[in-house]
């Protein structure tokens, strides 16, 4: 058996590595940092560097008005085919649009307002709070009466997965979770609630924003009808970048927007005053698409695509496992829990471990240690692993200077006040 805890064995897993050479394919300013928070944002790829200084001294500077005309129009669909492939859906299902928030609100409000006169909307404590403000905000623009029952986990790692599937009945109009959970990383069985949404006439709607590019996504072979997602985190889009929603096409025709703008009108620039919208995934656009923002998309995709999904995620696993090892050897004795499943099958990209001191411990290793994770209240450091450019040596030495951090007592220096952004 190797010492798993051996600096060479380590540097040995990166030399077997193949998908190490993509990690040059990003701006790494300082080798000497750790970043370990790209489930929150992802690393700058090179491309996209020279593919905005393109676009905005030749693309804007250059051809002006005549850039819509040069692809910028298609760019939401293009770009969203391609992101398509990687969710396991089909080219004509994606599309880049507005925020993550914006389109959660659009498909859930379509998908209750179809499925008059049901009454609950059905998701868990773990999902994303901002998706539990915009369903609140859903409910009360649905024009009926609505109830969100949120099922709570058992132990703020797992998904209730048994309580969830038999709380979903003949007055659920919606389902909808976070398919890789945000703070432990647990991951859904796509199909397994999928289908049981189905079996009571329910509509499923998945948010993809911490599986995207870290963890296979089989949307039409779940049956999903519905998913969004944002592209900065393992699709390393940029901060704020647009976000992206899938529509199943069968059901494209069936559902309205209800944000319903111009860029979704069947003929925009024909400027008729009645709205008329697209057949298609382009009914779902609302306004004009922000072209820096949005092309700044396709680089970190195209980096993706070429890796493979396949290839990404037995990365990812390996590297987790690494990760939990290191906890039971190193961190464990210290006081440290592990607040993401062990089962790999149900753990996406990133690992949260728990620490009284979590918040100090944090600041300690960002402030003093070159490592950069981010904390999520009350205890998680959360460590995400983005198999395009992470390194096993990299996720050696940051467990090893958190373990420095907590027996020299480094955190004891720092505050327990948090920062606005954690």
């Amino acid at each position: 058996m190797p010492d798993i805890t051996n600096l060479d064995y380590a540097r040995q897993l990166d030399a077997e590595d193949e998908l190490a050479h993509f990690r040059q394919q990003f701006v790494i300013a300082d080798p000497d940092l750790i970043y370990l928070d790209g489930n929150s944002l992802g690393r700058l790829p090179r491309a996209t560097q020279q593919m905005l200084a393109d676009l905005t001294r030749r693309g804007w500077g250059e051809r002006l008005i005549h850039g819509w005309n040069e692809g910028w129009i298609d760019a939401p669909g293009r770009i969203g085919g391609k992101i398509a492939r990687l969710l396991g859906a089909q080219p004509d299902e994606v599309i880049i649009a507005d925020s993550t928030s914006v389109n959660l609100f659009k498909l859930a409000l379509t998908a209750v307002q179809a499925q008059s006169p049901r009454h609950k909307i059905i998701t868990d404590d773990l999902n994303f709070p901002s998706d539990l403000y915009i369903l609140q905000g859903v409910a009360q623009a649905a024009g009926r009466p609505m109830t969100i029952q949120v099922i709570p986990s058992p132990d703020g790692i797992h998904g209730p997965i048994d309580d969830l599937l038999a709380a979903i009945d003949d007055d659920t109009a919606l389902v909808t979770l976070s398919h890789t959970v945000f703070k432990s990383g647990y991951v859904y069985d796509m199909t397994a609630v999928t289908q049981r949404a189905h079996q009571t006439g329910a509509m499923m709607l998945w948010d993809l924003s911490h599986s995207a590019g870290s963890v296979p996504v089989h949307l039409n072979d779940a049956g999903a009808d519905l998913a969004v997602g944002c592209t900065y985190k393992y699709l390393n889009g940029g901060p704020g970048a647009p976000a992206f929603l899938y529509v199943r096409r069968d059901l494209q025709a069936k559902l309205g927007n209800p944000l319903s703008g111009w860029m979704g009108q069947r003929n925009a620039f024909a400027f008729s005053l009645d709205y008329d919208p697209e057949p298609g995934i382009r009914r779902f656009l609302t306004g004009t698409p922000p072209i820096l923002s949005l092309s700044a998309i396709e680089p970190g995709v195209d980096l993706l695509l070429a890796a493979g999904m396949d290839r990404i995620r037995a990365k990812s696993a390996r590297q987790t496992a690494y990760f939990i090892a290191l906890f039971d050897e190193w961190l464990a004795p210290l006081g440290f829990s592990l607040n993401s499943p062990r089962d790999l099958s149900r753990r996406g990209s990133h690992v949260s471990i728990g620490h009284a001191e979590g918040w100090r411990i944090d600041q300690a290793l960002i402030q003093e240690m070159g490592v950069l994770p981010d904390f999520r209240q009350p205890d998680n450091i959360r460590l995400g692993i983005a198999p395009l450019y992470t390194s096993y040596e990299e996720i050696r030495t940051a467990v090893s200077r958190i373990r420095q951090v907590v027996e020299e007592k480094r955190y004891e220096k720092h505050g327990r006040d948090a920062h606005t952004v954690t």
